[in-house]
């Protein structure tokens, strides 16, 4: 039987941030998604490996780290790209996972895309005792800037062979983590465009990714 997400209202640091909370029978880690888009929850790939962790009884939280009002301001896209909003946003949607409802005290990890791969990176950093691991899809960990010498937990930066400057940025990247992170080539396709082979393995390699880091375990060999 599969999960059901329910929609939620996170009320952090004054802003109410809109995200969909899935959590099976016997969870054993729970997912953060972070996306500085349209939201997690209207994405076709999030909701696609959110699926997937739901299967190995792992938790999913797909939040919109921009507020509605902000979507809709001329210029809101220039927040998109700044780590100093988008971190301690989802900072503060750790802490709250981390100390309420039923995901407390659930091993964390952290699935980045895009840019919100960059606010991922600023919370792993400066939460290293709650996020034991970070997914980065077609992610910018170049915005991330001096944070990402401070993550100290693995790292999966995964992009496309024909990702051209985000497949350049990741490998760049990869040399400025503490000997914590690796890139993830899909051979032959886009992750940045979402080609479906590429959504395919992206899916199947976030699910193995957080099923080793957080424990977990699928439902078909209970």
């Amino acid at each position: 039987m599969d999960t059901v997400p329910r929609k939620t209202v996170f009320e952090v640091i004054g802003l109410e941030l809109e995200g969909a909370v899935a959590v099976p029978e016997q969870a054993c880690g729970v997912v953060l998604f972070v996306h500085a888009g349209g939201g997690s929850r209207h994405d076709t790939t999030d909701v696609l490996i959110a699926r997937a962790l739901n299967q190995q009884h792992l938790a999913t939280v797909l939040v919109d780290l921009l507020t509605r009002a902000e979507q809709e301001i001329a210029g809101a896209d220039q927040d998109r790209f700044d780590p100093t909003t988008l971190g301690p946003r989802v900072v503060a949607l750790a802490d709250e996972l981390a100390v309420h409802g039923p995901t407390a005290r659930l091993r964390g990890a952290l699935c980045g895309t895009g840019t919100g791969a960059a606010g991922a990176l600023v919370a792993a950093a400066a939460r290293p005792n709650w996020t034991h691991a970070v997914f980065s899809r077609a992610g910018r960990p170049d915005l991330a800037g001096e944070f990402v010498r401070l993550v100290r937990c693995p790292a999966l930066l995964v992009v496309g062979e024909t990702d051209g400057p985000v497949r350049e940025v990741n490998e760049r990247a990869e040399a400025e983590f503490p000997r914590t992170a690796r890139v993830a080539l899909v051979p032959g396709a886009s992750v940045l465009r979402e080609e479906p082979p590429a959504v395919r393995l992206v899916t199947e390699l976030a699910r193995d990714w957080f099923a080793l880091r957080l424990g977990a375990r699928s439902r078909a060999r209970r």
